[in-house]
């Protein structure tokens, strides 16, 4: 499928500024219609003809001549249906905006590091993520201590008091986003957390229009020890929170169980640019809702020793007119 406009006939996108569609060409807004094309391994512009090679996992990408953005029912609708998504909420001019305050102190990045002609290579891409919601039943039993120390005259006298600790808490834990997305790295969409589920709104394939996007590709099962493992982490830390104030506290046991779970697939918005220098590739990921940025600027040894020549050459120049001046006196 894909959007075309009423009044002109182009490719309709979404457009996160307008928080709404809207047509590049004729700058119509809510002017788009569904429109249906052929979908397979290679796919047939509906626009404008050309062979469209599309992924195995691709449920949305762009036609490389004519920029149309054409989404791939299937890979969208039945079992690759997302139940929610959280639509764009930057588009690419706030982005690059961004990652210009960002990274503009860092002075030895290449030249062309955030040039516009780089920075228009960025693709704005609809992430697959799974939604796990646990309500569970956290046990604990420790010893703890409470020291006291005093003087009286010259002596120093310690009194240590041991209190036994038990705790029962039943936490309900909420949409733990894990990504299902080969291509995409762990641990990079785990720093790119968190995403504001406010703004959380049923799928609709509109919001896809202008973004490329996967459907899952690993199931819910494979990935759900990473959802457990950060349930996990936080059910440990907030069982510590609830007995805070000993001085030390030794563990008897703690048991943290899941006593009912529920799955949701859907969709988060991220922005991924990947700069190529000396052979070897600069990948930055921006949350798509938040704008929280991950990444790491390269480094160019030609900068720097420029840079360290230009310091050079007028630190020889100020010792040269103080020897002249030191001469005239």
């Amino acid at each position: 499928m894909y959007f075309r406009c009423k009044n002109c006939g182009a490719n309709v996108i979404y457009s996160p500024e307008k928080h709404g569609m809207y047509c590049p060409y004729c700058d119509s807004e809510g002017s788009d219609e569904r429109a249906e094309g052929q979908t397979g391994e290679l796919t047939i512009c509906p626009t404008c003809g050309g062979e469209v090679e599309v992924g195995e996992h691709t449920a949305a990408t762009q036609c490389p001549y004519c920029s149309s953005f054409l989404i791939f029912n299937e890979r969208v609708e039945g079992k690759y249906a997302p139940g929610m998504m959280i639509p764009f909420q930057m588009g690419k001019e706030k982005c690059k905006q961004s990652l210009r305050e960002k990274f503009r102190k860092c002075r030895f990045a290449p030249t062309d590091f955030l040039s516009e002609a780089r920075l228009n290579g960025m693709q704005g891409i609809y992430v697959p993520y799974w939604f796990y919601d646990y309500k569970t039943a956290c046990r604990f039993q420790g010893e703890g201590t409470k020291i006291r120390v005093w003087r009286s005259g010259d002596k120093e006298y310690t009194e240590t008091s041991v209190y036994a600790i038990q705790r029962d808490m039943d936490i309900d834990f909420e949409k733990i986003p894990v990504d299902a997305s080969i291509q995409m790295p762990d641990d990079v969409m785990e720093l790119i957390a968190p995403f504001q589920y406010g703004q959380i709104v049923d799928f609709k394939p509109e919001f896809m229009s202008g973004f490329y996007a996967e459907k899952y590709n690993m199931d819910w099962d494979e990935v759900e020890n990473r959802a457990r493992a950060l349930m996990q982490e936080d059910a440990g830390k907030l069982l510590k929170q609830s007995y805070a104030g000993y001085n030390t506290v030794r563990t008897l046991r703690e048991d943290i169980s899941v006593r009912d779970s529920r799955i949701a697939y859907g969709l988060l918005p991220v922005w991924k640019y990947i700069y190529r220098y000396k052979e070897q590739d600069y990948p930055f990921y921006v949350n798509g809702q938040t704008g929280k940025i991950v990444g790491t600027a390269p480094f160019s040894g030609t900068k720097f020793l420029a840079y360290a020549g230009t310091l050079w050459a007028c630190l020889t120049m100020v010792l040269a007119l103080l020897q002249i001046l030191l001469g005239l006196i």
